[in-house]
């Protein structure tokens, strides 16, 4: 770069002409042409004296002082001050000049290399589309690791984590073990943790963010068959048959002879190691119909079973001690996205017949209440899940609770 550098710092380098070398600088910085006007507001007596001093003419008048980079650049040209012109100039007096169209296309690669271990698990999983785009837009995946090294190592964990989810029945700290091999590594408060409990929630059809309660949490990893302890993880159930040998079984015997609902933790069902069998059980999916059983039925309501949202490890527990002791299973829940969801999870799991849970029963009920969600398939009636496309409404149980109640007060015992 030819020139003289004296000159140039006493045309460009003073204080009062440092403002117009950084709008320069940042120009090229940016990858933009030295080219056009910049603007600088309220400018001093001094820094216009400066420009003048630079341009050899008047710089007009007013607050603000506009100066032309194409000028500029002629002016130290012509005078010797930078033979090589302004970008030159501004790397003389200022050093190298970042590339950050370059940085950044590196860190977005770095990035992408971070996430890819992470995004091969959540491509196949449909489910969890919407929770990594609201990662993204959120900024939560970059606030949990900042640095895309970093966050390569906690997005390879969380991939494992998701791998094992959902889960027929685990403890949180099993769950970490055997993904991370660190026990601890999903405790509350940590940047894995977070990350995976927004994963749960959006598998059981939650809002990712959800609330920040121990309770909430709870729910959210149990929806997910993560427990995180044998007494948080429950069941309720009404009219099971019991016995005289075991103390969940003189539990159940009980309630089933007074007609209340029972609930069962998993430390209790974990214990209780004799298949239960129950003849025919029928399954629903939130407690007002138990309730609702209890108050019509009392004693004589036959096995009645609520998942309540995505079953807990204690709901599968349950639903593995009854299958084991021959039982069969009709089922009934939400006519809307969520509740098909749970439906199909419990049918892989034990299998069970429709109970008014058909494409028939859909169109039968009233309902205006709008149905969103993503579609899912119902294998027990194809033609379920094409008429809840079509008609775009949703039934919740209590609105067709009159006929749940009939079906058992059919088959009291």
């Amino acid at each position: 770069m030819s020139g003289e550098p004296g000159r140039l710092e006493r045309l460009l380098g003073a204080r009062e002409t440092a403002w117009l070398v950084e709008r320069a600088r940042r120009r090229l910085e940016q990858g933009r042409p030295l080219t056009g006007t910049v603007t600088l507001g309220r400018a001093s007596l001094e820094q216009r004296r400066a420009i003048e001093l630079l341009l050899g003419r008047r710089a007009g008048n007013g607050t603000s002082l506009s100066v032309s980079l194409d000028e500029v650049d002629r002016v130290l040209r012509s005078s010797g001050a930078c033979r090589d012109g302004l970008a030159a100039a501004v790397v003389l007096l200022r050093g190298p000049v970042r590339d950050l169209a370059r940085e950044n296309a590196g860190r977005e690669a770095a990035w992408r290399d971070a996430c890819a271990g992470l995004d091969a698990v959540v491509t196949g999983r449909p489910e969890l589309h919407g929770w990594r785009s609201w990662l993204d837009t959120t900024g939560q995946l970059r606030r949990s690791a900042p640095d895309p090294g970093e966050a390569r190592v906690l997005l390879d964990r969380l991939a494992e984590v998701l791998r094992r989810l959902p889960h027929p029945g685990i403890p949180l700290g099993l769950l970490a073990a055997e993904s991370c091999e660190d026990a601890h590594a999903l405790d509350e408060g940590r940047p894995l943790a977070t990350l995976a409990i927004s994963a749960a929630r959006a598998l059981a059809g939650l809002p990712y963010a959800g609330e920040g309660t121990a309770d909430a949490r709870r729910k959210a990893w149990a929806a997910v068959g993560v427990h995180l302890d044998d007494l948080s993880s429950t069941v309720l159930c009404l009219g099971l048959p019991g016995d005289d040998r075991t103390p969940t079984g003189r539990m159940l015997a009980l309630a089933r002879e007074a007609g209340e609902p029972c609930v069962l933790t998993l430390r209790q069902l974990r214990r209780h190691e004799t298949p239960i069998a129950g003849g025919l059980v029928r399954m629903c999916e939130n407690p007002i119909v138990v309730a609702a059983a209890a108050d019509a039925l009392g004693p004589l309501c036959p096995g009645l079973v609520c998942v309540n949202g995505r079953p807990s490890a204690a709901v599968w527990r349950l639903l593995d001690l009854l299958a084991a002791g021959g039982t069969s299973f009709a089922y009934h829940g939400d006519f809307d996205w969520g509740g098909v969801g749970i439906a199909a999870a419990v049918h892989e799991r034990v299998g069970w017949r429709p109970w008014r849970y058909d494409a028939a029963s859909y169109e039968a009920a009233a309902s205006r209440a709008p149905l969103a969600g993503r579609p899912c398939p119902t294998p027990w009636d194809p033609a379920l899940s094409a008429a809840m496309a079509r008609r775009a409404v949703r039934v919740e149980e209590e609105l067709v609770l009159e006929g749940l109640l009939a079906d058992l007060a059919s088959d009291r015992r």
